[in-house]
């Protein structure tokens, strides 16, 4: 077995077995297969497909080709959560306090973002002194004492995806559904959790645009996590605008607070709200009054619990001035009255990354105090001279160079819906609509 007979069974269109698929990721590891023959299997994976038994053989090879946790000392069914990532999804910070408020122990391993906005850690370092590097027994420990840690990924965790990840950015084969799949799901199996949820995005701000192609990977996931023995679920969710009204990594820590609260955007309420739940239907409690537990305040003081626990200072979740603030806020108006129709989301987030809050390589610094802060969503009506949304900047010449860019993501038309938020949930059962 080579890797050029392998190249060439996939170009004219054949399933390789689950040996050839293991040959080939520890020759990934081992840097025994050189990278421009794994780029050509890469190439010919996007053009010619992969069959579920490729890809699930793919999954487990890259799952298994590093370190895997155990999570079994934790009592209780542990339920991870993943999202393909959106501009302004800072779900994960009022998911995770608010399930583990409910008795529902979350072990939760996060990463940085490139691109247009940072990742969950990125987000959490907005907080001052929040530590995001723990070691393994440490971050299980944790979970132990308090019933939640967000932790970075550590680096011998399926270094498979880290090679092929980095040929897939670039050689343009990134929107593979099975390398997508499998890269997904490599990583939630060797984070060792029960069951898994997972929240894939669907538009201009997302990883894929349509709701046809998220749906087909929605499926693909849970297809790959239920062969993998683990009970999965998908939910598929709008990202044609930014979830929440908050877009810039200290911005969104404010509005997962206040929404910890029972006072955030209803949207980002909607969702955390649905998706703690099916996290608690996955562990196997009974149904909680999760309303209750963010207007009581239990899920903030999680929250609480979880910063003070990693070293940051609790105190933000109190006062979220001692949150990074940028220097300059500057107001984008409407020169038309009627109803927002559009708010771009990509267009968004690229403003925002040209102010820092992004980045294009995982150890390039990023500015957690800048972003932008929507006024009016779709939906919402505007006169004239309101503000569309604030610009957070580092310097005035910083928000007048995207002020355009922002203002031009907004359409204003005469009548106008909300969107939907919540648009399918896929299982092995199949694919039940939530936007009728």
């Amino acid at each position: 077995m080579t890797a050029l007979d392998l190249i060439r069974e996939k170009r004219d269109g054949q399933a390789l077995s689950g040996d050839a698929i293991r040959f080939l990721v520890a020759g990934a590891c081992d840097g025994s297969i050189p990278d421009y023959q794994l780029a050509a299997w890469l190439m010919a994976v996007r053009l010619r497909g992969m069959t579920d038994a490729e890809t699930t053989a793919l999954t487990l090879a890259m799952a298994a080709s590093g370190r895997q946790l155990d999570l079994s000392s934790i009592p209780g069914r542990k339920v991870d959560k993943h999202s393909t990532g959106g501009v302004g999804d800072k779900a994960t910070l009022v998911v995770a306090p608010l399930v583990a408020a409910a008795g529902v122990p979350v072990a939760k391993l996060s990463g940085r973002a490139l691109g247009h906005s940072g990742g969950t850690l990125d987000k959490l370092e907005a907080i001052a002194g929040f530590r995001v590097d723990l070691g393994i027994d440490e971050f299980i420990a944790q979970v132990r004492t308090i019933g939640i840690a967000i932790a970075g990924q550590t680096a011998d965790m399926v270094p498979a995806d880290k090679v092929f990840y980095a040929l897939r950015d670039a050689t343009a084969t990134v929107d593979s559904v099975p390398l997508i799949a499998s890269s997904v799901m490599s990583k939630k199996l060797a984070a060792g959790a029960d069951a898994i949820l997972l929240d894939v995005k669907a538009g201009r701000g997302a990883f894929v645009a349509t709701v046809p192609e998220a749906e087909a990977l929605a499926r693909a996931l849970v297809a790959l996590g239920t062969s993998a023995g683990r009970e999965t679920v998908a939910y598929v969710t709008d990202m044609e605008q930014p979830l929440g009204r908050a877009v810039g990594n200290a911005l969104e820590v404010r509005e997962a607070i206040d929404t910890l609260a029972g006072r955030g955007p209803a949207e980002l309420g909607d969702l955390s709200l649905r998706l703690a739940a099916e996290m608690l239907r996955l562990a196997g409690v009974q149904a909680v009054d999760l309303h209750r537990l963010l207007v009581r305040g239990d899920a903030l003081r999680k929250f609480a619990e979880l910063i003070r626990a990693q070293g940051g200072d609790p105190r933000v979740v109190d006062d979220p001035s001692l949150l990074p603030e940028a220097p300059v806020q500057r107001p984008v108006l409407a020169t038309v009255g009627g109803h927002v129709s559009g708010a771009d989301a990509l267009e968004i987030a690229l403003a925002g990354k040209a102010l820092g809050a992004g980045r294009d390589r995982k150890d390039a610094p990023i500015d957690l105090a800048v972003g932008i802060v929507l006024q009016k969503k779709i939906g919402d009506p505007i006169v004239e001279g309101e503000p569309l949304a604030v610009i957070h900047a580092r310097t005035g010449a910083d928000a007048e160079n995207v002020a355009n860019r922002v203002a031009a993501s907004f359409t204003i038309a005469e009548r106008a819906s909300p969107r939907p938020i919540l648009l399918r949930r896929v299982t092995t059962s199949g694919v039940e609509r939530l936007d009728l």
